[in-house]
């Protein structure tokens, strides 16, 4: 393992998270990833958010309804069907959700401390999410809660809260 390709270990992760096999698994990856990064690519820069998220939708992320997506919101590539978000929620431009981590060209941090790390993020209804604001793998962001500008959110956040930093931190709760 230790003079291992890490791009032939990240493949073979995908291929185990998505259950192929073989020649033809392989293939059928590259092809999901293609068609994914294509409707990502249609997304990311639409100008209308009804059409960015129909787009999203048909690449597997699960969006409620009345949804705002400003430009450039980044969806997670590699694990679109891992996001969930509410009715109601709104993303400012340069807004990232990543549903995974992974040091991908460092076996010795994979293979040691901070392995792939792949988990579903819920956004619940009527969140905010503002310019620049980043979700990393594993998290929830609570009913109605307010991600500020430019924060990095690690840890679940309850509803009706305001979020800001890097680490994000609740600082106010909203009252309801």
């Amino acid at each position: 393992m230790k003079d291992e390709n890490p791009i032939s270990v990240n493949e073979r992760e995908l291929m185990e998270f998505y259950g192929y096999k073989g020649s033809f698994g392989n293939f059928k990856l590259k092809i999901k990833f293609l068609r994914s990064w294509i409707l990502h690519s249609l997304a990311y820069s639409c100008p209308h958010s009804e059409t960015t998220a129909k787009i999203q939708r048909s690449r597997g992320v699960k969006i409620g309804k009345n949804c705002h997506f400003s430009a450039y919101v980044q969806l997670d590539l590699i694990y679109p069907q891992l996001l969930d978000i509410g009715d109601n929620v709104t993303f400012g431009s340069n807004v990232m959700i990543f549903a995974h981590n992974n040091p991908a060209a460092n076996l010795f941090l994979k293979n040691g401390e901070f392995p792939r790390k792949v988990e579903k993020v819920k956004i619940k209804s009527g969140a905010v999410l503002f310019p620049g604001s980043i979700i990393t793998a594993g998290v929830t962001i609570g009913k109605n809660s307010v991600i500020s500008v430019g924060s990095v959110v690690t840890s679940n956040i309850p509803d009706y809260c305001v979020v800001v930093g890097n680490p994000g931190r609740v600082i106010k709760k909203i009252e309801h």
